[in-house]
């Protein structure tokens, strides 16, 4: 059944790439409701669009699309394991039929997306309640660097704490980046992806005491930067948003697509249009003087790497 199907995505998937708390809570919850009694063979196209439908209606607590579309990513991500790994008889084509399916029943799959980036002076200011933590803690997490490094390189959460020395490609100044987020195959899409010179510095300028460059937990990160946002009265900005911002700045540079692409890593070309409401031509960073000071920030990394609930 479906829901065991689930259970051994999240048993043998887990260990090696962390799922996460949300992703996993909503394929237990999935697999808690009627679709998780259906067989393999029984997951058809008409199955998944009733789910939706059923998640929708009152009887399946009445969601908007864009959780319909939350639920079908993720357990998209189970089936796309489960036929080639385990020899589970699923139709390959299902989840995309159904999706297809549901967006022509008007069914708005997705959020809008984002376009917010963060200002010089939010930077600035997050930035200097990083570099305080730092003075008073000396050995809590470099969040100064992880920041940079995020903006920069353009790199997720959740990639930054990955990357190992061992990724690194000193001549063609590149970085692996290990299971990349990527639409039908999220377990074993590494990508090779240039490095700007900033990132590059930023990368440079950590301790090579560790397998990982940024020994931290993402998960911290995240809580660090959501606890530093609230103290500043910073509204509505994610730690994802520096990936926006930094893509964003390579078109304002002058960047075309594909060496864009190559940095961000994006595949699809189109997916990148998002990316084309700019503030402006030039460097938005040139001069900036922050680069300098997480790049000389000093990093002491202790026994665990992770960030103390308290360091604000």
């Amino acid at each position: 059944m479906l829901k065991d199907i689930i259970a051994r995505y999240i048993e043998e998937v887990d260990p090696i790439r962390q799922l996460g708390k949300t992703k996993r809570a909503t394929l237990d919850a999935i697999g808690g409701t009627w679709i998780g009694t259906l067989t393999d063979i029984e997951i058809t196209s008409q199955e998944l669009v009733r789910y939706a439908q059923w998640r929708m209606g009152e009887d399946g607590g009445g969601v908007l699309g864009q959780t319909v579309g939350n639920d079908l990513a993720h357990l998209g991500a189970v089936l796309a394991v489960a036929r080639p790994a385990w020899g589970y008889e699923i139709d390959q084509h299902a989840m995309s039929d159904a999706r297809k399916t549901l967006r022509k029943l008007g069914v708005t799959l997705k959020s809008e997306e984002r376009e917010r980036r963060p200002s010089l002076d939010e930077l600035d200011r997050l930035l200097r309640y990083f570099e305080d933590i730092l003075r008073r803690r000396p050995s809590s997490a470099n969040i100064l660097k992880v920041v940079g490094f995020a903006l920069f390189s353009t790199r997720r959460q959740d990639e930054i704490t990955r990357i190992r020395w061992a990724d690194i490609d000193e001549k063609r100044q590149a970085v692996l980046v290990r299971d990349m987020k990527n639409p039908g195959q999220k377990i074993g899409n590494d990508v090779w992806c240039h490095l700007p010179d900033e990132a590059w510095a930023i990368m440079q300028s950590m301790p090579r005491e560790k397998e990982e460059i940024f020994p931290y937990k993402g998960k911290s990160i995240g809580s660090a930067w959501t606890r530093a946002c609230h103290f500043l009265e910073i509204e509505d900005l994610h730690f994802h948003d520096l990936r926006h911002d930094g893509v964003s700045r390579l078109f304002e540079m002058g960047w075309d697509i594909p060496r864009v692409a190559s940095v961000s890593g994006h595949r699809d070309w189109n997916s990148m249009r998002r990316y084309t409401h700019l503030r402006g031509n030039g460097d938005p960073y040139a001069g900036w003087e922050w680069l300098q000071r997480i790049v000389e920030a000093p990093v002491r990394l202790g026994a665990w790497s992770g960030i103390s609930p308290r360091d604000d």
